[in-house]
């Protein structure tokens, strides 16, 4: 199902950047754009308001890109969305946005590296890398935060060596203390100086049989808001590497500028 996911991706956004290439139908699009109001919305070739104001509920149609309303990421990453509900019918596959309760109270993924002390086979090789992340951010934050949000100060000297030399997670959490995590830092394309929270890091004590380490993602309406943006924007950034080249396929610098785009875009659509 993956691969028919990735073969009708491919055809709509071909379809898509086809028609944006042509020099009649982006001027006609601007023209549409002018005469609903548009302008409110970010500007960029795969823009537009209609699509971006909230999630599709089916793929886009051939007739909605063929009469010049070009896709938005939302509308790219339904497609994957449609295919695995067919693949997996008995899983939820959802959008976060579209949940009531669970959206309003901080649903959030869960990506065990470690539970007590069973090494999570999917997962667990990258138990290293993520150690080093973490203990790269408290030593250059200096702090992290406990269960409650509140920061703990790591600014002891000794602390900070043991941080150092840390091996585990359970070296980190004697440093500590107690459950804590720390958030990796996101910076933002959509708007120069920005920093987003990225993705959470978090160690907690779950007894006898050890320790909890985990990636953990918070999924609040005021995150979702801001990595909207930056989607949109990353999204629009691939477009525009594409349809601004005259021939992309033959240049390998707009090839490399439009894959660098494509990778900017899957990093935050991990983190929103």
């Amino acid at each position: 199902m993956a691969g028919l996911a990735a073969i009708e991706i491919a055809q709509k956004v071909s379809k898509a950047w086809r028609f944006l290439r042509n020099p009649k139908n982006s001027a006609k699009l601007v023209r549409r754009r002018d005469k609903h109001n548009m302008s409110v919305n970010r500007g960029g070739y795969c823009s537009t308001s209609t699509l971006s104001a909230g999630s599709p509920t089916s793929s886009p149609s051939e007739e909605r890109v063929s009469s010049g309303i070009s896709l938005s990421w939302q509308d790219v990453y339904n497609i994957a969305v449609k295919w695995r509900q067919i693949s997996e019918p008995c899983d939820p596959v959802v959008w976060v946005n579209k949940l009531s309760e669970e959206f309003n109270s901080g649903f959030g993924s869960h990506t065990p590296l470690l539970l007590g002390q069973a090494k999570i086979v999917r997962y667990y090789p990258y138990y290293l890398r993520t150690l080093e992340a973490a203990k790269t951010i408290m030593l250059d934050l200096k702090y992290v935060n406990n269960a409650e949000d509140r920061a703990i100060f790591l600014t002891d000297i000794e602390k900070l060596k043991k941080i150092e030399v840390a091996s585990s997670c359970s070296d980190l959490y004697n440093v500590v203390g107690e459950t804590y995590w720390v958030a990796t830092r996101c910076d933002s394309i959509a708007f120069q100086g920005r920093r987003l929270e990225g993705t959470r890091i978090t160690t907690q004590n779950v007894g006898k049989t050890g320790f909890d380490f985990a990636i953990r993602t918070p999924c609040t309406p005021s995150r979702w808001e801001e990595y909207q943006e930056e989607m949109t924007a990353a999204w629009e950034a691939i477009c525009e590497a594409y349809c601004s080249d005259p021939n992309p396929t033959r240049d390998s610098n707009a090839l490399d500028a439009v894959k660098a785009a494509i990778l900017r875009m899957t990093y935050y659509w991990y983190q929103s």
